[in-house]
């Protein structure tokens, strides 16, 4: 029997992810303090299922529901620990402090931080097993399989290529990225592209609609910037500009400030039916 993934968060991210980690028959432990977010998972998990996990052969891995009162229960046999909170730096410490206290010693554990290194993460904690902590990043599965698998300069040697090799078989995209790098190899390209997006439509240049428009037409892609940042919800947009613009000088704020605005109106993407657009 496959061993169990254990997923701390079961929002966009984390239920996507139990998705993804079951698949291929791998049992998921998916925890959450929000009852209603745990049914609202598996609610989600058997439509992506239905939709097209079926239909290319997919093997349903039990996918188990666990309140966080009920943490080291669900850590119980999971040879990795992902967690999928809110961009907090705080909230990320406290958390990963708490898997590397509850879990097994072989437990791998895991940020999917979009924003934060597992560096930065574990810089200042006083973890019991730091060697075995590494970012896991994905984007936006089972649609994107793309996933950055990062390390620190402490990482035991053994868990990348453990991480590339599991997480191919079970039907990822896996990407190592070698160095630490904060915003691991695509959002860093990403965050240039929706800075800029955010800065022309702040200076009234073109409108989100305008800059979406030619985006597409030039690039020949479905979706552009302010489309792709409604789904990912404009509230974690700025909390990754805010990251970027304490760790790199020289930023323009007016990004920012257009992302503010709009989450102070209740406008965060698709999540609350308008952001950018209406939905």
């Amino acid at each position: 029997m496959k061993g169990a993934v254990a997923i701390l968060g079961a929002g966009t991210q984390g239920r996507r992810l139990a998705y993804m980690w079951s698949s291929r028959g791998r049992p998921v432990k998916l925890i959450d303090k929000k009852p209603d977010a745990l049914e609202a998972a598996l609610v989600e998990i058997d439509k992506f299922r239905t939709s097209g996990g079926r239909e290319t052969g997919h093997k349903d891995g039990v996918v188990s529901i666990f309140g966080l009162d009920e943490l080291d229960v669900a850590l119980e046999g999971a040879w990795l620990a992902v967690e999928n909170v809110p961009e907090s730096m705080e909230l990320k410490c406290s958390v990963v402090q708490q898997l590397d206290g509850l879990s097994h010693t072989d437990t791998i554990i895991a940020s999917n931080s979009s924003s934060f290194t597992i560096q930065q993460i574990i810089d200042g904690l006083e973890l019991k097993h730091p060697n075995r902590c590494v970012s896991l990043h994905s984007y936006w599965p089972p649609e994107t399989a793309a996933i950055e698998v990062m390390g620190t300069n402490i990482t035991k040697p053994d868990i990348i290529p453990r991480l590339m090799k599991q997480c191919r078989e079970d039907g990822f995209n896996p990407f190592h990225v070698k160095k630490s790098s904060c915003g691991y190899i695509y959002n860093r390209i990403w965050a240039a592209i929706k800075r800029e997006s955010l800065y022309v439509a702040a200076e009234g240049v073109a409108s989100p609609e305008e800059i979406d428009c030619i985006y597409k037409d030039v690039l020949k892609t479905p979706k552009g910037p302010f489309e792709q940042m409604d789904v990912v919800g404009l509230d974690v947009v700025k909390d990754i500009e805010e990251n970027y613009a304490q760790n790199r000088g020289g930023l323009p704020k007016e990004p920012r400030d257009l992302l503010a605005r709009m989450i102070q109106n209740g406008k965060l993407g698709v999540k609350t039916g308008e952001g950018f657009y209406k939905y």
